[in-house]
């Protein structure tokens, strides 16, 4: 009769105290991160126009802006609890689903971000300066700097601090090897979710590799006017958290790469599915907002291919969930 390895044994649970120094300068990195991107928000709310230039788009509807902002504050402001939950004796005390779902969307948010701006800095600093007036006005480039940097020391340590929670909480149900679980270990609804996903990931999978490609099929004319390197860099990265959300939850749902670790393998599908999901939720919503150029206005393929990405990250992102929870209830 064939035999399958025990699940490795849970790690003791360290006594609740006061978090470690590298913890708290991971904490306080986290909320002083947050200060620029928080403080440029509430004095937009406020009706400040500082860092928006003459002419940027964001100066034509300030009761929207001003609600958009004010949501962003909050969002911000959830960064900060998330970091003192995860380095308080307290914080060990919330439920799973509380704490994981908040840190599957900062992770979603923040990951193409911290890979994002660099890539596009570097294809910037490659390309020379653009000419003078060849893009609308958005925002001055000190704001980029200044938010961007912001969110990926956020991400940084926000990461770091979650990744310890997690392994002091959770970290027998990663341990071990792909090869460790037992036989079709995932159900089979798990599978058929995870195939499903990978069929709906088809569409934008496509449509953003045709937009990476140079295609300007669905696009409006603003935006096919102004392609520049950040655009190439944005749908590149889009295709990326695609792929990999898809790879590794089919591999981990599946069992392929029996060799591999499932902390690896979880995790990479863990950022990819929140990469996904949690972007093309946001891009989604910034179609619906209201606008005042038809040269702007988002086309249908661009809503369908937002959702597509949306719905394959949620899919994934519940199947990672079910595994998690039936990796957790055999220790």
């Amino acid at each position: 009769m064939t035999r399958t390895a025990p699940l490795p044994a849970p790690l003791p649970d360290p006594a609740p105290g006061r978090p470690g120094t590298a913890r708290r300068i991971l904490r306080a990195l986290a909320v002083v991160a947050c200060l620029p991107y928080i403080s440029l928000k509430i004095a937009w709310v406020a009706g400040s126009d500082v860092g928006i230039p003459a002419g940027s788009v964001l100066l034509e509807n300030r009761e929207l802006m001003a609600a958009v902002n004010a949501i962003s504050v909050v969002m911000d402001a959830v960064v900060v609890l998330l970091a003192l939950l995860l380095t308080q004796p307290w914080g060990r005390r919330v439920p799973t689903w509380l704490l994981a779902f908040p840190m599957w969307v900062a992770t979603g948010l923040l990951a193409p971000i911290m890979i994002g701006f660099p890539a596009q800095t570097a294809v910037g600093l490659l390309s020379g300066p653009e000419p003078a007036g060849s893009r609308e006005p958005f925002l001055d480039e000190w704001v980029f700097g200044t938010v961007y940097g912001g969110f990926i020391v956020q991400g940084l340590a926000l990461g770091t601090l979650f990744f310890l929670y997690a392994r002091d909480r959770w970290g027998h149900v990663w341990r071990g090897t792909l090869g460790d679980l037992p036989a079709r270990f995932s159900r089979t609804g798990v599978r058929v979710t995870a195939v499903t996903a990978t069929l709906v990931a088809l569409g934008p999978a496509t449509v953003h590799l045709l937009w990476a490609a140079g295609s300007t099929t669905g696009l409006p004319a603003s935006r096919i006017a102004q392609r520049d390197g950040d655009f190439y860099v944005i749908e590149g990265l889009r295709l990326l958290f695609l792929a990999l959300a898809v790879v590794f939850v089919l591999t981990l749902v599946f069992q392929w790469a029996r060799s591999a670790s499932v902390r690896t393998v979880l995790g990479v599908g863990w950022v990819g599915s929140g990469g996904a999901g949690c972007w093309g939720g946001y891009l989604l919503l910034v179609t619906f907002m209201p606008g005042t150029d038809p040269a702007k206005e988002p086309t249908g393929l661009m809503q369908l291919t937002y959702a597509g990405e949306m719905i394959t990250g949620f899919l994934l992102a519940g199947c990672l969930a079910v595994f998690l929870r039936r990796r957790s209830a055999s220790a």
